[in-house]
C-alpha cells in the first residue's frame, strides 16, 4: 500500500524521535550533524538539498529521494531545477538509477500539487 506524502512525513518524524529517545546519544550526534550540512552557509540550503537529492538517486534511497525532494520543494526548487538534478544522478548514477528517477517524478509531481 502507498503512502501519501502526508503519511510519509508523520512516519518520518514519528521514527526518528523513536531513535533520538532512544537513550543511545551517538545517533542524536550523527543527527545534528546531518542537519546541520543542509542549513544555508557559503552554499544555500536548495543547493545542498540538491545535492542531497542527487546523492539519494545514485545511492538507491527512495526514502531519501522523498526527503531531499520534498526539502528542495520547501526551499525554493522549481520543477526545472529538480529536472536538471535528476539528470546530474542520471548521467552519475546510469541505468540502474530509471527506477528511482520514476519514483522521483512521481514524488515531485505530487508534493508539487499538495503545494498548490
Amino acid at each position: 500500500m502507498k503512502k501519501t506524502t502526508s503519511e510519509t512525513r508523520k512516519y518520518r518524524i514519528d521514527m526518528n524521535d523513536k531513535i533520538l529517545n532512544s537513550g543511545f546519544n551517538d545517533y542524536k550526534k550523527f543527527f545534528a550533524l546531518d542537519n546541520k550540512a543542509y542549513i544555508d552557509g557559503t552554499l544555500p540550503a536548495k543547493t545542498k538539498e540538491l545535492m542531497g537529492l542527487v546523492a539519494s538517486m545514485v545511492l538507491r534511497c527512495n526514502d531519501c529521494i522523498f526527503y531531499h525532494i520534498d526539502r528542495s520543494i520547501t526551499e525554493g526548487a522549481t520543477k526545472e531545477e529538480l529536472y536538471e538534478s535528476f539528470n546530474i544522478a542520471l548521467i552519475v548514477g546510469g541505468s540502474i538509477v530509471i527506477p528511482h528517477l520514476r519514483y522521483a517524478f512521481e514524488v515531485m509531481d505530487e508534493i508539487l500539487e499538495e503545494k498548490k
